[in-house]
């Protein structure tokens, strides 16, 4: 069985304020296959790691690694957030309609995966990958938005 780990972040600066993703695909022996990182705008701490899911699972749909290891490819999605991983596990009550959405939206993806699909937290301390994007991302856009308002003044 051919194993993938998804390490996924999302974080806001104010929460809600800006707010960035970020995933890492690494294979079983621990090395990065793929990174993403990405602006979603404004959100909160906890939709911005829905988000993050979402967007790895999209990619992961979309991979040859996912076509390769139908029906015999196990993926382990490791995120800090121990409140979403058990919201997407059914563990803890969804209580706000729009969480809701976003915990659809995930079982969507992976009913439509033929993987064995499991999620774990792990500390932030082993998810400095993603949490390093999330940041990059962040710090982009705002230090593009602050150039250009000093450009206009």
């Amino acid at each position: 069985m051919s194993e993938l780990y998804l390490n996924t972040d999302g974080g806001s600066r104010g929460n809600p304020g800006p707010a960035a993703i970020g995933v890492v695909f690494l294979d079983d022996k621990g090395n990065q296959i793929h990174t993403h990182k990405e602006f979603i705008g404004h959100a909160t701490n906890n939709e911005a790691e829905y988000c993050a899911i979402i967007k790895a699972l999209e990619i992961l749909s979309k991979s040859k690694w996912a076509e390769e290891n139908k029906k015999n490819g196990k993926v382990i999605c490791r995120l800090d957030s121990q409140l979403v991983v058990e919201q997407v596990m059914g563990r803890y009550k969804v209580k706000k309609d729009h969480i809701f959405q976003f915990v659809s939206k995930i079982n969507k993806l992976i009913n439509n995966l033929d993987l064995q699909l499991q999620f774990m937290y792990v500390p932030r301390e082993e998810n400095k990958i993603a949490d390093k994007l999330v940041n990059q991302a962040l710090d982009e856009v705002l230090k593009n938005a602050d150039d250009k308002s000093k450009s206009v003044n």
